[in-house]
């Protein structure tokens, strides 16, 4: 069997992404999504996503980890499933489909994404750290010598910890360097590794630095390893809505996997 594949990338986040709208894509084979996303004996990528049909929406994202394993919300990933369904003529500027975590919006315009997010009724704040669920789970803290820190051992150990269990949690490290723009470093699980980028982490990082009154904007600017996301969202008296992860989205090639 020949697979095509696109490979779509968000902020340095890449993806291998398909169109299983006909459902050929052997989605119980975990050793082949991984393979797949193997950057020595496959394509290369951080996650793999399946773009299908949806009865009401115009389409559904199934997104897995580099590991192989079906996963929760990726928020690049759901940018470039927004760009992927315009390149195929699904829609136009906006859509609406389903992910793992339920109904998302969103807009394109120019190759930039507004890809609306769940809204976040509690995060958890402590002395060291910050916790909250933003489609996957995020585990905040701030680092000194950020540019320096060994994202991979540090995020790790905190992953594995008895703080989180067997699930673990996603690891951000933050350094503000304005009053509204935060560096962050990311270790994603599944990926078990640092990644360029994370969309649900930097918005996790956006709630709980203005949960902690690091910034009083609405609108946060994140730098993350591979460029820039920006975050908007609106306080209400129990928690956050209308929260929006923005920034590009782009194809970078094209191919066909032999299986």
């Amino acid at each position: 069997m020949t697979i095509p594949f696109y490979k779509y990338q968000g902020t340095g986040n890449d993806f291998v992404i398909i169109d299983n709208r006909t459902l050929f894509f052997p989605k119980d084979d975990t050793k082949f999504v991984s393979k797949v996303c193997d950057r020595k004996f496959g394509v290369g990528a951080d996650g793999l996503i399946l773009l299908e049909n949806h009865p009401e929406l115009d389409f559904k994202m199934v997104y897995y980890n580099a590991d192989g394993n079906q996963s929760s919300m990726c928020g690049n990933g759901g940018r470039c499933i927004v760009a992927f369904a315009k390149a195929l003529k699904i829609i136009d500027s906006s859509t609406s489909f389903e992910a793992i975590d339920g109904l998302h919006e969103a807009t394109i315009k120019d190759g930039v994404v507004h890809l609306k997010m769940q809204d976040v009724a509690t995060i958890k704040a402590t002395e060291t750290y910050s916790f909250l669920d933003t489609g996957s789970p995020h585990h905040i803290q701030f680092a000194e010598n950020l540019e320096t820190l060994d994202v991979k051992k540090e995020g790790a150990s905190i992953r594995y910890s008895d703080l989180y269990g067997n699930a673990g949690s996603n690891i951000n490290f933050v350094d503000q360097t304005g009053s509204d723009v935060f560096a962050v470093r990311t270790y994603e699980r599944g990926v078990e590794d640092e990644t360029l980028s994370c969309g649900t982490g930097v918005t996790a990082v956006a709630l709980a630095m203005h949960h902690q009154g690091k910034t009083v904007s609405n609108r946060v600017q994140l730098s993350v390893e591979g460029g820039t996301l920006e975050v908007s969202f609106e306080k209400q008296a129990q928690g956050y809505e209308n929260i929006f992860l923005i920034g590009p989205a782009t194809h970078v090639f094209e191919g066909v996997i032999t299986w």
